[in-house]
């Protein structure tokens, strides 16, 4: 018999999620299988202890079966997957002189679904991500690339809006300047992830494309290399946005993400100008946060003037400008490290990667490349990576005590950050919504109120 504590709360769900909540009740709980037993025994003539081992003796067996099963199943399932994307690609319209080429390549890898399940941007902290993507190398190479493609870079400015330092950082995030392009047979990695269920229908779809560009004879399958995640190139560009958006930028016939520095330059302007960059406006900025902030408006898009009358100020310690731009606040190691305030050019970054810490990256590396400083307020010494089953206790519990987390699936997304921030406001904490060992600790096990600050 063990007691989970919970809190009652009499508070209405919000937009923002389960506010704070008050009084601790100690909830009565047994073991599920103590009623079981109890109803069995008041059966007459019925015999639980051996009815119990006769269950377990059948429920080892029907394991071992399912995992010999599976075992036994699973390149047979890989092989027909890849068969039926074949099949489909061959209806949509492509050659079987580009299907014929590509067969014989399709093999099972889990080292690729193993890949996507471990993705930096989910798995570390800003403290482990931020300092290796922008770093005094990459950004000394980034501003010698300025110089020696000054005249490009001005031209691309000219037809996409998107100034020379985007389009490099984005490069040096990506490839590190065309360093590490990536190993992996393009269809060959995308029909794995298709074959996996986590993004099946994201995945087909690029699996498709890619033969698509095949068929168009820009490149060779075998020299078709890229990331695990199939995406292209100097700029890691995926199938669908290379069918859209890449450019033969020098002119010689062939669009060439992967040896042509125009070609590859020239396309992630007119692909970021497509996803809707704002020209004459910046990223954002990091900016320093009044004492009394309220850490619960983070992430609340307001106008730059309602900033500003917060308190909020740049790192020089002027006000922020009185204009209606939209702003938001986004403090991604929590209260004691860098603000950051993200207008909508950081939106457009999000929508060429997923992640706040890419796009904060991003942004940095760019005003660097472009001869910015280094951060003012320093990163704080954290642990650089967040162990899995930690997050996915801290979720559980949270959803206990009547938190919207989101999935619980050992990632601290949006919904997750929102659920961390109304658990400490209700502590009395300060509510930044990040997973700083004291909140780990105190939501590690069974989550307790306490009036603590960290």
């Amino acid at each position: 018999m063990w007691f989970r504590p919970i809190f009652q709360s009499d508070a209405q769900r919000r937009d923002d999620g389960n506010r704070p909540v008050s009084g601790l009740l100690l909830v009565q709980h047994r073991p599920r299988y103590e009623g079981l037993l109890e109803r069995t025994n008041a059966r007459k003539g019925h015999r639980p202890k051996s009815s119990l081992i006769a269950f377990a003796l059948l429920l080892i067996s029907l394991i071992f079966f399912i995992k010999f099963a599976h075992a036994e199943a699973s390149p047979a399932t890989f092989a027909e997957c890849a068969d039926r994307l074949l099949a489909e690609a061959t209806t949509r319209g492509v050659s079987s002189l580009v299907i014929d080429s590509v067969k014989p390549l399709l093999r099972e890898d889990t080292r690729i679904v193993s890949l996507d399940r471990s993705q930096p941007e989910f798995m570390q902290t800003f403290a482990g991500y931020f300092p290796v993507r922008v770093n005094n190398q990459r950004i000394d190479r980034g501003r010698e690339l300025l110089r020696e493609h000054q005249s490009l870079l001005q031209r691309i400015q000219r037809e996409t809006g998107v100034p020379p330092q985007y389009l490099l950082a984005f490069w040096g995030l990506e490839t590190d300047f065309g360093r590490v392009l990536g190993s992996h047979i393009v269809p060959v990695a995308l029909a794995n992830l298709a074959c996996d269920s986590r993004r099946a229908d994201f995945f087909r779809e690029e699996f498709i494309k890619s033969l698509r560009i095949l068929d168009r004879g820009d490149i060779t399958v075998d020299r078709m290399l890229g990331s695990w995640a199939g995406a292209m190139g100097n700029m890691q560009f995926m199938p669908s946005a290379y069918l859209d958006h890449a450019t033969d930028g020098d002119k010689d016939g062939k669009r060439d993400l992967w040896n042509s520095t125009t070609d590859a330059l020239v396309s992630a302007g007119y692909f970021l100008s497509a996803l809707g960059w704002t020209t004459g406006q910046r990223w954002g900025r990091e900016v320093l946060l009044p004492s009394n902030f309220d850490y619960l408006q983070t992430d609340k898009i307001e106008p730059l003037s309602a900033w500003a009358n917060m308190g909020v100020r740049d790192t020089a310690g002027r006000p922020l400008k009185q204009t209606d731009t939209p702003a938001r606040i986004i403090v991604p190691s929590g209260h004691q490290g860098p603000a950051f305030i993200a207008y909508p050019n950081f939106d457009v970054i999000m929508k060429w990667n997923r992640s706040e810490y890419y796009a904060i990256s991003v942004g940095r590396l760019a005003d660097q490349i472009a001869g910015g400083g280094k951060l003012v307020r320093p990163i704080p010494d954290i642990p650089e990576r967040l162990p899995l089953e930690s997050i996915r206790t801290l979720q559980e519990n949270l959803a206990l005590l009547g938190f919207e987390v989101g999935p619980i699936d050992g990632l601290a997304g949006p919904a997750t950050r929102r659920a961390i921030a109304a658990w400490q406001h209700a502590r009395g904490w300060i509510p930044d919504g990040f997973t700083h060992p004291e909140t780990l600790s105190a939501l590690g096990d069974a989550p307790v109120p306490s009036s603590t600050t960290p």
